[in-house]
C-alpha cells in the first residue's frame, strides 16, 4: 500500500467518524429535548389535576379557569409561605438591571 493511498483511507475514515459523532450528538440533543418536554408535560398535567381538585374546576372552560386564577393570583402570591417563595425564586432566572 502506497503512502498517498493510506493517507486517503485515513482521511475518509476520519470523515466517516466525524459524521458518526455528529449523528450521535444530534441524537443526544434530541433525547435531552424530548425528556425535558416530557417532564414539563407531566408537571403541567399534575398541576392541572391539582387545580381541578382543589378549585373544583373540572367543568370550567379554559377562559373561566383563567378568570378564576386571575381573581385570586394577587392574594395568593402576596400570601405564599416563605418556603414556597424561596423555591419560586430558585427556579427563575435572575435579571440584573443597572
Amino acid at each position: 500500500m502506497t503512502m498517498p493511498n493510506q493517507y486517503e483511507k485515513l482521511v475518509e475514515q476520519q470523515a466517516r467518524l466525524k459524521q458518526k459523532i455528529e449523528r450521535e450528538n444530534f441524537k443526544l440533543r434530541q433525547s435531552k429535548y424530548y425528556e425535558s418536554r416530557k417532564a414539563r408535560s407531566r408537571r403541567l398535567i399534575q398541576k392541572g389535576a391539582l387545580l381541578e381538585k382543589y378549585f373544583q374546576a373540572d367543568t370550567l372552560s379554559i377562559e373561566q379557569t383563567e378568570e378564576l386564577l386571575k381573581t385570586f393570583a394577587d392574594y395568593v402570591n402576596a400570601h405564599k409561605p416563605n418556603k414556597i417563595k424561596t423555591i419560586s425564586l430558585i427556579n427563575r432566572p435572575i435579571v440584573l438591571i443597572f
